[in-house]
């Protein structure tokens, strides 16, 4: 699997989760910040490095702006839903039909940095954590265990039967996203494809749905800052003291 970006080559080698065959740099990026870092952190895991020409590298690339370094590693480690559910303090974000791989790639960084412990995607009609995916986490994909579900409905009822609760976003949810009384449990928030939002079925089998009070006159957010805005809202009430 190919990595580029410079957070997201430097946090492969960092986590440590998979081999690293090869990192190739252009000749051309000097070695200065988070280039430096990438160089002796392969050094000191014994990952080839290789200085390769602007053509090579954007050759070697699978978006149009790698930064000056492309990895090549062997493919994120499977997870399965069951290890994904854990104590009191699980924490997952759900994906119902998210396919541009630079929102699943934002809805990764801010989950990690709030302190989601998953996420779930589907097997079909969703992004794979892919290139462009693991670029736009900056790092995020080597540190977020993910599942990947054949139909989202199914691991709703799974996660239910496990104690934890699912929470949908929606703009017509009854009750707000702010001070969520159910954030303390265990939880899943489960955000739906850009555009159609839930599906029927997964909006089904959620067990309550929460919106974000929003003014002005436009009526929804990306995915991707909703789910940043729903993420830091449960780590945020987590944070407080609780009798």
């Amino acid at each position: 699997m190919v990595v580029e970006g410079r957070q997201a080559v430097r946090e492969l080698l960092r986590a440590g989760r998979r081999r690293v065959y090869e990192v190739a740099v252009s000749e051309t990026a000097g070695e200065s910040g988070i280039l430096s870092e990438i160089v002796e952190l392969a050094s000191s895991s014994g990952v080839p490095l290789r200085r390769v020409g602007r053509q090579q590298l954007a050759a070697r690339a699978a978006t149009e702006a790698p930064q000056g370094v492309v990895a090549t590693a062997d493919p994120l480690p499977e997870t399965s839903l069951d290890q994904l559910v854990g104590g009191p303090g699980t924490f997952l974000v759900v994906l119902d039909g998210v396919s541009d791989p630079h929102n699943l790639g934002a809805v990764m960084r801010s989950a990690l940095c709030a302190g989601a412990t998953g996420l779930v995607i589907g097997r079909h009609r969703s992004a794979s954590v892919g290139p462009v995916a693991a670029k736009a986490a900056a790092g995020a994909a080597e540190w977020l265990a993910v599942a990947t579900v054949a139909g989202i409905p199914a691991a709703l009822a799974e996660l239910r039967s496990a104690g934890i609760w699912t929470v949908g976003l929606d703009a017509s949810g009854p009750e707000g996203i702010w001070g969520l009384r159910v954030a303390t449990e265990a939880i899943a928030l489960v955000l739906g494809a850009e555009g159609g939002g839930l599906s029927r079925l997964t909006r089904q089998r959620c067990d309550l749905v929460a919106s974000i009070p929003m003014d002005g006159p436009l009526a929804s957010l990306n995915v991707s800052a909703a789910a940043a805005l729903a993420c830091f809202e449960v780590a945020r009430i987590r944070a407080r003291p609780h009798p």
